[in-house]
């Protein structure tokens, strides 16, 4: 445990416990003023925003990453926003649900609750830094963010703004802290932190996941790679298919749940689909990893292409790349999603209803979509106002994670003065 740890963890429990004694009311208030203070420190945000692409731009940071990194006015506009989404949810720790009355006269509830300390550990990306903080901050847990170093003065900026807001509503600013250090002992330190860390939301590639393999004592929902897939199926609608695997791939392709993987009937290399499919996504500069019959087709049509090897069906590109493969039938594109996901998102584009209720059944994803691009998993598009992450863990949340999924149910028992016989 570090010097720094040690003591941001020995505040963070006391604010927790300061948290759990808010109204909704007054956690509403904060959420407002932070949102607040964000709009009104835009100009300082930009320039450190600035001042942190400047610097990955000369350290060799990829594209996809420099994305991530970007703020300008509509995304700042946008981050104030998602607080204010969250806002107007519903306080999650009013929920109560009664299991009844037992035959000595107990009463039995379960009521949501808080789950403590939360750390998240993330890359690149400023606005996790408050939609992080605003999820907590609702849900009443108090939250440790260590976030990457080519993204520390935006987050300095924003965690700024959101201690603000807590401060300006009386909340303690403790229940939000940044780690600013940017050693990986930090990490490390977060991740051993037994008792004192409730739950670990690691955000990242695959050095992350590694380290957190190594390290990780306390509880842990993984938040990793999303190899998505979209597969149009034999009766795909022409227009559809193309609407949508552009969509997954071009809109963003720089995140978690950018289309990776596109699989093909091979129908639709005699119906020309594939030919229009192809064209779309080469107009918008994205390069084809093709498999040898894909390859084939495109060949045929005078168009570039890389040939697919075997670990382009493992490669998460986040970039304007694909790899693209041809399958005969549902069976052969549920086989290779089972043997190359990683269970995040994948898309069936259908007009049979047959063949996509099986999709949704059988595809063992967090988010399983019918005529729709894998681009909507998302906790906003999802209707949970913000994520703090994209769970691709089982227990106990699987997909984007909200309000919810930052509590656990107790037992709440209403007695007589029963002693049990």
């Amino acid at each position: 445990m570090t010097a720094v740890i040690d003591d941001i963890l020995s505040r963070a429990r006391q604010a927790k416990r300061s948290l759990g004694r808010s109204t909704a009311a007054e956690r509403d208030l904060a959420l407002e003023r932070i949102a607040s203070a964000i709009e009104q420190r835009e100009a300082a945000i930009l320039a450190a925003n600035e001042g942190d692409m400047a610097r990955a731009r000369t350290g060799g940071i990829s594209g996809s990453m420099l994305d991530r990194l970007r703020l300008d006015s509509q995304r700042v506009r946008a981050i104030a926003e998602s607080v204010r989404a969250v806002r107007g949810l519903p306080d999650p720790l009013g929920e109560e649900r009664s299991l009844g009355v037992r035959p000595n006269g107990l009463r039995v509830f379960k009521r949501r609750a808080a789950l403590g300390v939360i750390a998240v550990v993330y890359e690149a990306r400023p606005n996790v830094t408050v939609e992080c903080a605003a999820l907590c901050i609702k849900s009443g847990n108090a939250l440790v963010l260590r976030g990457g170093r080519e993204a520390m003065a935006s987050n300095r900026a924003l965690a700024e703004a959101v201690r603000e807001g807590l401060s300006s509503a009386g909340l303690s600013v403790d229940c939000v802290q940044l780690v600013s250090e940017t050693g990986r002992e930090h990490v490390a330190a977060l991740l051993g932190a037994t008792g004192r860390v409730d739950l670990c939301i690691p955000r990242g590639g695959a050095s992350l996941m590694a380290m957190v393999d190594e390290h990780a004592k306390v509880p842990v929902i993984r938040h990793g790679q999303g190899i998505c897939h979209v597969y149009l199926d034999e009766t795909a609608d022409e227009a559809m298919a193309v609407a949508i695997a552009h969509n997954a791939k071009v809109q963003r392709p720089g995140v978690c749940n950018a289309m990776e993987t596109l699989l093909v009937h091979r129908a639709h290399l005699a119906s020309g689909l594939f030919a229009k499919v192809a064209r779309s996504l080469q107009g918008a500069g994205v390069v084809i990893h093709a498999d040898e019959r894909s390859g084939e087709a495109l060949a045929r049509a005078d168009a570039d292409f890389i040939a697919a090897r075997a670990e382009d069906w493992d490669t998460e590109y986040l970039a304007l790349e694909v790899a693209v493969r041809v399958v005969d039938s549902l069976d052969e594109a549920l086989d290779h999603i089972a043997t190359h996901g990683t269970e995040h998102t994948a898309s069936i584009v259908t007009a049979d209803g047959a063949r996509a209720e099986r999709f949704l059944r059988e595809v063992e994803a967090s988010c399983v979509l019918w005529n729709a691009s894998t681009r909507f998993n998302d906790g906003g598009e999802l209707g949970l106002g913000a994520e703090i992450g994209i769970s691709t863990s089982r227990m106990h949340a699987w997909g984007p994670m909200g309000l919810r999924e930052l509590t656990a149910e107790k037992y709440v028992v209403y007695g007589e003065g029963q002693v049990r016989g």
